[in-house]
């Protein structure tokens, strides 16, 4: 099980990170000079209506809202984790998705977050990041 406070460590330990507060739902969120990569994400009412009208129910627990690379790795990780990872209405057509953080364990959400931050991370910031760690 992981928490918030466990997204913040791994969040603000990559370069270039700084978490600012979302302007249009008060929560966290940690982003780079690109662009954010995650967020923590409550339901909206459009949200909470579309799920019921599906059949499904808003999870209880902290859900953290991450980019990934494309459509195509969206459809992956939702078929490989469905009890971790979800979507919703509101991101379809977009290349992001849902995490449960309750349903997930600390070293897996760590790749997730860090997965996120190389989505977004300046090019060449993500390349020399990589090589320190022999992944590049």
């Amino acid at each position: 099980m992981a928490s918030i406070d466990d997204v913040r460590a791994i969040a603000l330990a990559l370069p270039g990170v700084e978490e600012v507060v979302s302007g249009h739902t008060g929560e966290a969120a940690w982003r780079v000079k690109t662009g954010q990569f995650a967020w923590l994400r409550g339901p909206s009412a459009t949200d909470l209506r579309q799920l019921s009208d599906h059949g499904r129910e808003w999870p209880a627990g902290e859900v953290l809202a991450v980019r990934v690379a494309d459509l195509e790795e969206k459809e992956a990780l939702l078929a490989a984790e469905p009890d971790v990872l979800f979507t919703i209405p509101h991101f379809d057509g977009y290349p992001g998705l849902l995490v449960r953080l309750h349903a997930v364990d600390r070293d897996r959400l760590d790749e997730i977050v860090t997965d996120a931050w190389l989505v977004r991370a300046p090019a060449g910031v993500a390349k020399e990041w990589l090589a320190e760690r022999g992944l590049g």
